[in-house]
């Protein structure tokens, strides 16, 4: 491909949808880029960074799992069709109903994907989960076991499958591990503020099950670095040069650093970053928790939701962002996370610029919230 391509980016405000955006924008690597989601900018909080790269006329309003605004989504002035489009969109919290996640999740790929194929998009890219793949001693590549382990990877699992079955979808999927970097809103930025919030308390932060329990990581740079050079590899050789009978039917990628990041791991960073102490509950009460999952999350927001709220409010932070320490069930299910990330590098050529979580990428993080106005 000669020209620069030119990009959709589906759910382009969620939390890689926006930092794609800004990396194309930032390197100028698209001829023309649309942004679609659900909300409006103004509500999406969104740091100043973002605003060139997904605001403005580069931004349209919809819902891309009602078929009737695909047209709109997909339209172009120039009557062209999109090079690449990247679906980042789709539901991400935990505890919803089946209907929630079909909707939002698997319907939302389909018919993006299906416009995709109609069309004639040279690289179809959707982002999953790496946990689709069966809990395992080893780290999962990309033909291992699938097992979902949760609601959202059982749907994600769904859609790349239903996707892979759609005649003419120049289709390639990006599994990818626990994302973190700068105002990061989900796993890391829930274990920061309960960090926080025990640093104040002046109470040891102590993890359920053990300090081998892996609990892979990417950092946001590499991910869309990552999401960018599969894309281009795939429009301008890749698809001639994947070799279905060893690799599968459709190209898939797992995206994880290369820091076998594990809760010893996280607990060490976590203890430097605060200074406070860090430790692991012993095997009665891990097995307890196996069994009382349900009371035992209860017990933690209410020891947990109160104190924050207070460190908030004598911080003078009326706007803390979307920051709490509310832990999800599925956030303490002893669910291993361990990918194999070695097809990335050797079939794409892909190499890591923030190879392992850090001390120092982690305050980064934090630094991010301050920015924002977030953080006490």
């Amino acid at each position: 491909m000669t020209e620069k391509p030119s990009v959709l980016i589906i759910g382009g405000l969620g939390y890689i949808g926006r930092f794609l955006a800004l990396h194309i924008h930032q390197n100028n690597l698209a001829s023309e880029v649309r942004i679609v989601d659900k909300i409006l900018p103004q509500l999406a909080w969104l740091a100043p960074e973002f605003e060139a790269a997904c605001a403005g006329d580069k931004f349209v309003q919809a819902d891309a799992s009602n078929t009737q605004s695909l047209g709109r989504i997909f339209d172009r002035a120039c009557g062209k069709q999109w090079d690449y489009v990247f679906n980042c969109g789709g539901e991400t919290r935990n505890s919803q109903e089946d209907s929630v996640y079909k909707r939002r999740l698997l319907d939302l790929s389909l018919a993006v994907g299906e416009e995709a194929a109609k069309r004639g998009v040279k690289c179809f890219v959707e982002l999953s989960t790496g946990m689709v793949y069966k809990a395992d001693s080893s780290q999962s590549k990309e033909q291992d076991a699938l097992h979902p382990r949760s609601k959202i990877a059982a749907f994600k699992l769904q859609a790349e499958r239903d996707l892979a079955n759609i005649k003419g979808l120049n289709l390639v999927i990006v599994r990818l591990a626990h994302v973190y970097g700068p105002y990061a809103v989900q796993w890391v930025a829930t274990v920061l503020t309960m960090a926080r919030t025990c640093q104040a308390m002046r109470m040891e932060m102590k993890w359920l099950w053990s300090k081998n329990l892996r609990t892979n990581t990417v950092h946001i740079h590499d991910v869309t670095r990552a999401l960018w050079a599969v894309a281009n590899w795939y429009a301008v050789a890749g698809k001639a040069k994947w070799d279905e009978a060893k690799m599968g039917k459709v190209p898939t990628f797992n995206v994880v650093d290369q820091g076998a990041t594990s809760q010893g791991t996280m607990a060490d960073i976590i203890g430097k970053v605060f200074s406070i102490e860090t430790g692991f509950q012993g095997k009665v009460i891990s097995a307890f928790a196996r069994w009382n999952m349900d009371a035992l999350v209860d017990e933690i927001n209410d020891d947990l939701l109160g104190p924050w709220a207070e460190i908030v409010e004598e911080a003078g932070i009326t706007r803390p962002g979307p920051l709490t320490p509310y832990m999800e069930k599925e956030l303490l299910k002893d669910n291993d996370l361990s990918m194999d990330g070695s097809r990335l590098q050797e079939v794409v050529g892909f190499s890591y610029e923030k190879p392992e979580i850090s001390k120092e990428l982690v305050e980064e993080v934090i630094e991010s919230y301050k920015r924002q106005n977030w953080w006490p």
